[in-house]
Formats: C-alpha cells, structure tokens, sequence
C-alpha cells in the first residue's frame, strides 16, 4: 500500500515467484504505469497494479483475507485518516497475517517530510494496536527510518 516506485513491490514479486502474487497498490497513476512497465520487463508476471486511494475505506477493491502480508511503507506521515489505511490493511490480511509499517524516523531537512508530519515509531505502534493489530518486532530498515511489524489476530 503507497506502492510508489516500486522498491518494495519488485522485491516481494521476486520473493513470492510465481505462485505468490503482489498487489501494488497506489494513488500516482504515472508511477503506477511505471512500475507496471518495470515489472513486465522484468518478468514479474505477478504483479498487479491497484489505483486506490488509500484515505477512502474499501478502496483497494482487493478482497478480504487473501493476503499473508501487507507493506505500508513511506506514506503514514502523508495519510490524514491512518485509521482508514489500517483497516483496510486488516480487511485483506488473512488471520494471523502480518503488516509491515516502515515510515521516517524524523525529519532529515528536505528528504524526508516536513517535521510536523513525522509519525514516530511509538506513534505508529499505538496506531497499529488501536487498530486492532498486535504488535510483534521492530527491524532494522535503514538509518532514517524504523520498521514495524504487526499481526492480525
């Protein structure tokens, strides 16, 4: 979900092979077309792209529980309803599937988001939890970002 440039989504197509499949999941037709172009030349044959906005219930259109794991990766601090993006993550996850939350540590002077906007990782452990997800570890997701995974019970 905030599949953007692709970075995560070609990693996951790689991962799964060809009897796993891959939503990527954005609001930026141009970079969805992209992305879309990438893996097709790439032959990652199972990857589909998904128009959504992600702020808006349901929108994904993906169906309920068919997923083992969801990625909600650079785009908390820019969602304005982060309850609506983790119920829909809860909504396609299979019981006892698991999400993935990287986001920005802080602000890091124009890569990064604006100050204001960074969700901290307590924050968006409590985010998780409050939307019924229990949380389960952190890993290591670079030096300007934390990574969160949680579980669906």
């Amino acid at each position: 979900m905030g599949s953007g440039t692709g970075f995560y989504t070609k990693a996951a197509a790689r991962a799964v092979g060809s009897t796993g499949h891959v939503y990527a999941i954005d609001l930026q037709i141009d970079l969805l077309r992209r992305l879309k172009k990438e893996a097709q030349a790439s032959n990652l044959e199972n990857v589909q792209i998904v128009f959504a906005d992600l702020e808006k219930p349901m929108s994904t259109k993906v169906k309920d529980s068919i997923a083992d794991l969801v990625i909600i990766a650079n785009i908390l601090f820019m969602i304005k309803n982060k309850e609506v993006i983790l119920a829909e993550a809860k909504r396609v996850l299979k019981p006892g599937g698991r999400l993935l939350v990287v986001d920005w540590q802080e602000s890091f002077g124009g890569i990064g988001p604006q100050f204001e906007s960074v969700i901290d990782r307590k924050e968006a452990q409590k985010l998780g939890e409050a939307s019924g997800f229990t949380f389960n570890s952190d890993i290591e997701a670079g030096s300007h970002h934390y990574g969160l995974i949680f579980k669906k019970i």
